[in-house]
């Protein structure tokens, strides 16, 4: 499947109905195969899970983040937005292979900021998607200048302009393994300010979540995740995800093209006829004089 058909797949809107848990498009890719280091073959695929690790309502709108996973690898990080309170939902930009995202921040009704970072071998290279439209369009902004290890711990923004992140350098030989950034550009570029062995908090992140009225639940009857909103003291479902999706096998071999024809041969001018040979005769020879 070419990457702009899988496009369109990927960002249609997904249908939902209370009644009927949606189950999330994948179809895996030899790609997905080898780059997930899997062992999946026709008689044995390999299976695959959604999970919903975040959701951030905006007004009428709501973003979820998760991603699309094995039972030993994260296949693709996936963002989700809902433009009706949760009922529908599409996929804004195309799912990121090898990725996780961890947190969602708006900090009005335009701008926000989904951090996270690839994570093959190791976690390395954290970015940052910003939009400044509502979840419209989202642009993706490195956190380091160069290559680096490490991963998001934290992520907040109090305003348009003034954000802040914790990064998680992993085991380093220096010993601080913790180093606290902040942007004065709304995500655009980034300072380290602090680094330590210890997390460093950020001083102006609430302790408790801004949003207590919507979460996501994870069902083990159902075997889906539920999207769900809190009116009048008591929890309503929105909607809800099927936590296992199509198994990952490889795809079938492409079919043999049929053998070509063999090319006419060229057309020879035709072969001079032999000389007539003359038919005998059974008359005698007249006698000689």
């Amino acid at each position: 499947m070419s990457l702009q058909m899988r496009s369109l797949l990927l960002l249609a809107f997904l249908p939902v109905v209370c009644a009927q848990p949606v189950k999330l498009r994948f179809q895996c890719t030899a790609e997905d195969i080898h780059a997930g280091g899997l062992a999946c073959t026709e008689e044995e695929p390999c299976a695959v899970y959604l999970e919903l690790s975040a959701l951030e309502p905006v007004g009428s709108q709501a973003f979820l983040i998760g991603n699309i996973h094995s039972q030993t690898t994260t296949l693709y990080a996936l963002l989700l937005a809902s433009a009706d309170g949760g009922k529908t939902w599409r996929e804004p930009i195309e799912r990121l292979p090898d990725a996780s995202l961890d947190h969602i921040r708006f900090a009005d009704f335009e701008y926000g900021w989904i951090s996270g970072q690839p994570l093959h071998p190791l976690p390395h290279d954290p970015f940052v998607l910003l939009t400044n439209d509502g979840g419209k369009t989202w642009r993706r902004q490195p956190v380091f200048d160069e290559p680096r290890a490490g991963s998001v711990l934290q992520m907040w923004f109090e305003s348009r302009g003034s954000g802040s992140m914790v990064i998680d350098r992993g085991q380093s030989t220096e010993g601080m393994r913790y180093e606290l950034y902040e942007s004065l550009t709304g995500g655009e570029s980034w300072m380290i300010r602090e680094a330590a062995e210890r997390p460093i908090p950020i001083k102006r992140m609430p302790v408790s979540p801004a949003n207590t009225d919507w979460r996501i639940r994870p069902d083990g009857a159902s075997k889906t995740f539920r999207i769900e909103k809190r009116e009048a003291g008591k929890w309503h479902l929105l909607s809800s995800f099927l936590i296992s999706l199509d198994p990952c096998k490889p795809p079938p071999p492409p079919a043999e093209p049929p053998p070509e024809a063999a090319p006419p041969d060229e057309a020879k001018p035709p072969a001079d006829p032999a000389p007539a040979r003359p038919k005998p005769s059974l008359k005698r020879p007249p006698a000689p004089k």
